[in-house]
């Protein structure tokens, strides 16, 4: 099935930058779209950027100008590059891909997550 993993998570300075990686594996017939979501303790998770198969981007207004998210189809790899971090950003970031698997079968798929932490 399909797997995702995530990395380049940790902790960072108010203002710094953190580059977050999704490595995709598995056999799929085509994605609908790709998104990061976070989630802090005591919130719901929330979608903070996703793309879709055409290349359209939506982000959250709390990290407009901030946030980038893109995809590298040939490493199978999507990226969220976060610049002026705030202490607000801290949470645990998690991929989520929506495939088509064989058989025209429409499924989500969710990271483990990874922590990122903005000291103030």
């Amino acid at each position: 099935q399909v797997q995702l993993v995530e990395s380049g998570g940790g902790l960072v300075q108010a203002g710094g930058s953190l580059r977050l990686s999704c490595a995709r594996s598995g056999s799929i017939f085509s994605i609908n779209a790709m998104g990061w979501y976070r989630q802090a303790p005591g919130k719901q998770r929330e979608l903070v950027a996703a793309i879709s198969s055409g290349g359209s981007t939506n982000y959250a207004d709390s990290v407009k100008g901030r946030f980038t998210i893109a995809t590298d189809n040939a490493k199978n790899t999507v990226y969220l590059q976060m610049n002026s971090l705030k202490p607000e950003d801290t949470a645990v970031y998690y991929c989520k891909a929506e495939v088509v698997v064989v058989g025209a079968i429409v499924s989500e798929y969710w990271g483990q997550g990874t922590q990122v932490t903005v000291s103030s």
